[in-house]
């Protein structure tokens, strides 16, 4: 159960603050500082962050088989999240739901993903053999 919680307790967490941040009308008032980005970027870099920790959950506390499906599983269930938000966001007041905004949070998913992956799988220099003359 502790290992659960180590892996998935990130995940339900972040899930949690980005379902607390879209039940707010303004959202502008909670992160001040989103006014200066793009919507589409502020998705993207949202949902990068969620993608990373369902990799981490999936590959960390996974079977063997959960963790060699573990890219398409967790860019899956990112992507149906951001569907899930979307719907929420659609009877929030002074907020809408896009498809851009859920086409937004699959791309920045793929990205965080992949950039997990990346760094779950590097080796440590020691363990690269040093090239011979």
């Amino acid at each position: 159960m502790a290992t659960f919680f180590r892996y998935w307790g990130p995940v339900c967490g972040y899930a949690g603050l980005i379902f607390y941040l879209s039940a707010q009308s303004h959202p502008e008032t909670q992160v001040p500082f989103v006014t200066y980005f793009s919507d589409k970027i502020l998705h993207a870099v949202e949902y990068a962050v969620l993608g990373a920790l369902c990799y981490r959950a999936i590959r960390g506390s996974g079977s063997d088989s959960w963790s060699r499906q573990a890219i398409p599983a967790a860019i899956l269930l990112t992507s149906l999240y951001g569907v899930s938000d979307e719907v929420h966001q659609a009877f929030v007041p002074f907020r809408e739901s896009s498809w851009l905004d859920w086409l937004a949070d699959t791309v920045g998913a793929a990205i965080g993903v992949l950039a997990m992956h990346r760094i779950m799988n590097l080796r440590p220099m020691s363990s690269i053999p040093e090239a011979l003359p």
